[in-house]
């Protein structure tokens, strides 16, 4: 059973105002990012999300062109990589700092509005 969203939000917020919880566990994330191999194929963590799901179609088509221009061009770079099993020299790798989600609030904007039109679409009236 997953965790709801904003569990997930609040333990974040409670690893980063701690100094001692982030200082043992962020050198660990960078490590789990690193060990991925997302970013050694010039992929952002946004560009590895699924997108089966009706709510990440619905964020990808709202993308602006430029951006899911650039997500298209880093998977195929990524699937020539993957073919020829080689990774890109390391000073193109995406660096941490680059890394920033451009999907994920797009997705989190989605499942509110389902969740909203799914709350209403089950509105039982009575007289």
């Amino acid at each position: 059973m997953a965790l709801p969203t904003a569990t997930y939000e609040a333990l974040a917020q409670t690893i980063k105002s701690s100094r001692i919880l982030s200082s043992m566990l962020m050198p660990i994330a960078r490590w789990n990012a690193n060990a991925a191999g997302y970013r050694q194929l010039g992929l952002k963590y946004d560009d590895i999300i699924m997108e089966e799901s009706p709510v990440v179609q619905e964020a990808l088509r709202r993308l602006p062109r430029e951006v899911l221009a650039d997500r298209t061009y880093r998977h195929r770079r990524a699937f020539q990589l993957s073919l020829s099993h080689s990774v890109l020299p390391k000073e193109q790798w995406t660096k941490a700092e680059e890394d920033k989600p451009y999907l994920t609030p797009y997705i989190d904007m989605v499942e509110k509005e389902f969740a909203e039109k799914a709350k209403y679409d089950n509105l039982v009236v009575k007289q």
